[in-house]
């Protein structure tokens, strides 16, 4: 009897919750929001409802102009309806929610909610056009996409060209420190830390400009796609000239032809690309907490900051462990929108309009990820004596250059003396390397040139 008391006592006070960052079940709206919540105008329901209200008023504009019965429009209540969307608050967005508990409709509801509008706007004579001809799907597939456009150009693209910028920074701060270069893990020919950077700084770059060059796809055309509705109304008028301007004037490419839906092949394409970016960017975060563990790096400390609740004296790499995590699972969830997506049963079924509304969950771990790596850059020491001590107790990565330069000279087995030399058990010192040379049969010239070849002067180009 205890037990269900307690169990039922517990289910109250559950019932009584409401969301705030303690009880939030996703980290985006919890622990992570102060992060992301440059998303939510976005993303959220809220977000959602915006822009299917901007969308729908925008139509109708559209509509104003091809019409013979809203010639009467009058151009100067233009910019009133545009604040209905431009100044859209979120008791508009609960009073939609509210219409949808009768409706069980989430477009109609913002349907509904415009023509209370309009009539109080002294312009109910033109609400029967609001939604004119349209599934809902038009609204949704123009509506999306024009959210995702705003925060790729808006938000996005500036957060990444800050990371960017930094990553190039430190290129050019360590464009000279020669490093120890690990292949398969093992001591390979030197290299240098600012060009290793460089590598990721330029792949990213090069995706961003692929990015750029994918459409934000609409799709509008009615019940089917077809403009059914339209045309049988008005069958004088180009609807397919008229849907394609009306996306243009969005900033939005019309897909055509397509079935109810947008067929998504774009916005798939869209997905990989930013999975390719995050792939290189935990790529960069691996390497950066590999050279931190090989003491490359330090970190700068935070008064009062913890690095490990058992032991004083780690400072953990915590902000790029945060991004690779954060962006493991963005890339899980880009994998999943661009595979499903795109398939849908005949002229279409439901399973991507709940899949859709998850577009945010991705792009706000993607953007946790970029904060923390832009935290994590700007905490970097580079420990030159570490890597210096790298370099000079691996003198063997210096036989790459002299059994070339045989080579060259026409020395006979130049590289299985080397690889005798190197692979003894014995450590190759710079020493070791000097006397080897004394050995050969070559000029006195090329002996002093080989003798001049460290691991600290083997950077290449």
């Amino acid at each position: 009897m205890l037990n269900f008391v307690n169990r039922l006592i517990l289910r109250l006070n559950i019932l009584n919750v409401q969301l705030n960052p303690l009880n939030a079940i996703s980290p985006v709206d919890g622990r992570y929001f102060d992060s992301v919540k440059i998303l939510s105008p976005y993303f959220s329901e809220f977000g959602l409802i915006r822009y299917r209200v901007q969308v729908e008023v925008e139509y109708l504009l559209s509509l104003s102009a091809v019409l013979p019965e809203l010639t009467d429009f009058p151009a100067h209540q233009i910019s009133d309806v545009r604040k209905i969307y431009k100044q859209f608050s979120e008791a508009d967005a609960a009073e939609i929610k509210e219409i949808e508990k009768t409706t069980n409709h989430d477009v109609k509801a913002v349907e509904y909610f415009l023509k209370k509008r309009f009539e109080s706007l002294n312009l109910g004579f033109l609400k029967e056009f609001i939604h004119f001809g349209l599934t809902s799907q038009d609204i949704n597939n123009t509506a999306i996409p024009l959210s995702l456009k705003d925060f790729i150009t808006r938000e996005y693209l500036p957060l990444l060209d800050d990371l960017i910028r930094d990553i190039n920074l430190c290129s050019k701060e360590w464009k000279d420190i020669a490093m120890l270069a690990r292949t398969h893990g093992q001591p390979a020919s030197p290299t240098r830390l600012g060009k290793e950077i460089a590598v990721f700084s330029t792949r990213i770059e090069k995706q961003v400009t692929l990015l750029k060059t994918i459409p934000f796809s609409a799709k509008f055309g009615g019940a089917t796609g077809n403009f059914n509705a339209h045309f049988v109304a008005y069958p004088e008028i180009e609807w397919s000239k008229f849907g394609d301007e009306f996306c243009q004037h969005l900033g939005l490419t019309r897909s055509f032809p397509t079935t109810q839906i947008e067929h998504y092949d774009n916005l798939a394409a869209m997905f990989d690309n930013l999975k390719r970016i995050n792939t290189i960017l935990i790529d960069f975060a691996r390497d950066v907490w590999q050279y931190v563990a090989m003491d490359y790096f330090k970190q700068k400390i935070k008064e009062g900051e913890i690095g490990s609740s058992a032991m004083p004296h780690k400072v953990n790499p915590i902000d790029f462990e945060n991004a690779e995590g954060n962006l493991g699972y963005a890339n899980a969830i880009f994998e999943h929108l661009s595979a499903k997506l795109p398939v849908s049963r005949l002229q279409r079924d439901l399973t991507d309009s709940t899949v859709l509304r998850n577009i945010g969950v991705p792009l706000a771990h993607t953007y946790v990820a970029f904060k923390s790596l832009l935290k994590g850059i700007s905490k970097l020491q580079l420990n030159k004596a570490a890597i210096d001590a790298d370099l000079d107790a691996n003198w063997a990565v210096v036989a790459e250059a002299i059994q070339t330069i045989l080579r060259k000279e026409g020395y006979p087995n130049p590289y299985e003396a080397l690889k005798g030399l190197t692979r003894k058990n014995e450590k190759v010192t710079k020493e070791s390397i000097a006397s080897f040379i004394d050995t050969l049969n070559v000029k006195e010239s090329v002996k002093k040139k080989l003798k001049e070849i460290t691991p600290f002067n083997y950077t290449g180009i």
